[in-house]
């Protein structure tokens, strides 16, 4: 949600948001899931009426503030886009259609990179002692926002507070949360200071048979299926596999599958309070933003800068951490577009692999960054003899002449934000 913030505010303002009082980004937050019922068609793929992927539009009004008669509102956040630092009487935005989040896979993407961990040492370090420098009055501001925001209990009566004595680890819960929809876990372990004492996995306990477990395959099978469709789309003559039928039903498959997660709005709120959480991160490394600048991480990407931060405190950030921020916000806009059955029909379905339109190149993107963040060779396919040649190399070329990254300091036992590469060296973050 910090990003649509960041949008109101305009591009050369954007970092703007980082100096909001808590308070007021807190109240936001609360008018933002408000007016989620006001969100229009997405404007992808065919035109669709079906409400917004979060179990239906009767959760918002379920769970949103009372009604209120104008002038009156309750506890307005006050955010005044014009100059943050000063407190209007209203809420944001005053009118016009509401705001939709991003899909519970933008949040799993971005808490792959390990952003989040490497933040929350850097938070830390700086409350506890003098490790990290002197930070200007914007980082301090920024330093007070995240560890309220965050680190703490949130305030009552917040839609964002997901936390409770019942679920009372918000590690833990995000993790229940992309286990359940679409059968991942994050690619590193929680890390030992904020670990649970028991069992491994509490994130799998109690959940019953409502898991995704076939996410993956159906997706990736869709990818290769899209692949196919761009390899062939021009041909005149000769084979052409492409099949825009089964891309529809596999795209109505996915569908099927993730709704079936959302049934009476279930994990609706989860998935605001998680995707706020990572867009904060996100945000804060889109750009050389004043706590990036105190840092000396001044960088041109944000898995650039993300690992020097991560030097600068004794970790590591995923080794595929570009193609995990790159592949962010495009995945949460197919998925979104998928759960609201905008590519249920052949023809709507034949536009995910139109190289001429911008949903077409679009995929073709989120193909190459896939492969590349997963190891999955989504361009190939195995015969029954052989594996066909490759085409390209597996991972994609990242700037600086290496692999794109600095050299980070070594590991601290336990707290790497990367799994160990597998035999050969070939595949590192595999998300799922």
């Amino acid at each position: 949600m910090f990003l649509n913030l960041a949008k109101l505010l305009g591009p050369a303002r954007r970092e703007q948001v980082f100096l909001v009082h808590p308070v007021q980004l807190s109240r936001w937050l609360d008018e933002a899931w408000q007016a989620a019922a006001l969100v229009p068609p997405l404007p992808i793929g065919s035109v669709s009426t079906r409400p917004p992927s979060i179990g239906g539009a009767f959760i918002v009004d379920a769970l949103d503030l009372p009604q209120q008669l104008p002038p009156a509102s309750l506890l307005p956040s006050g955010i005044d886009l014009a100059d943050v630092d000063r407190y209007r009487d209203q809420t944001i935005p005053p009118a016009g259609p509401g705001l939709l989040w991003h899909h519970l896979m933008y949040a799993y993407l971005i808490e792959s990179t390990g952003a989040l961990e490497v933040f929350a040492e850097v938070v830390r370090r700086l409350v506890v002692g003098e490790t990290l420098g002197q930070l200007s009055p914007e980082s301090v501001k920024w330093v007070r926002a995240t560890e309220e925001l965050f680190f703490r209990d949130p305030p009552l009566f917040s839609i964002a507070g997901v936390t409770s004595e019942l679920r009372p680890q918000a590690r833990v819960n995000r993790r229940n949360a992309y286990w359940r929809m679409f059968g991942f876990d994050l690619p590193h372990p929680i890390p030992a200071r904020w670990a649970p004492p028991t069992p491994d996995t509490p994130w799998k306990a109690d959940v019953g048979a409502g898991v995704n477990t076939d996410f993956r395959s159906k997706w990736s099978e869709l990818l290769r299926q899209v692949w196919l469709g761009l390899e062939h789309f021009t041909n005149t003559s000769g084979a052409k596999p492409t099949d825009e039928a089964y891309i529809a039903t596999l795209c109505r498959a996915l569908a099927d599958m993730l709704n079936h997660r959302r049934r009476g709005g279930l994990l609706a709120r989860e998935e605001f309070a998680y995707v706020t959480t990572l867009s904060w991160f996100h945000l804060t490394l889109l750009s050389d933003t004043p706590i990036v600048a105190d840092l000396k991480a001044q960088a041109s990407h944000p898995s650039e800068r993300l690992a020097m931060i991560a030097e600068r405190v004794g970790l590591r950030p995923a080794q595929r951490a570009r193609e995990l921020f790159d592949l962010a916000e495009p995945m949460s806009s197919v998925l979104r577009a998928i759960e609201i059955g905008s590519f249920d029909d052949d023809a709507a379905a034949a536009t995910l692999f139109d190289p001429n339109g911008a949903l077409g190149k679009e995929m073709r993107d989120l193909i190459n960054q896939w492969q590349s963040a997963t190891g999955e060779r989504i361009k190939e396919r195995v015969t029954a003899t052989a594996v066909l040649t490759d085409r390209q190399p597996l991972r994609l070329p990242t700037p600086g002449g290496t692999d794109g990254r600095r050299p980070v300091a070594p590991a601290v036992e336990g707290r790497t934000y990367a799994p160990a590469p597998r035999s050969g060296g070939a595949e590192t973050v595999r998300p799922g």
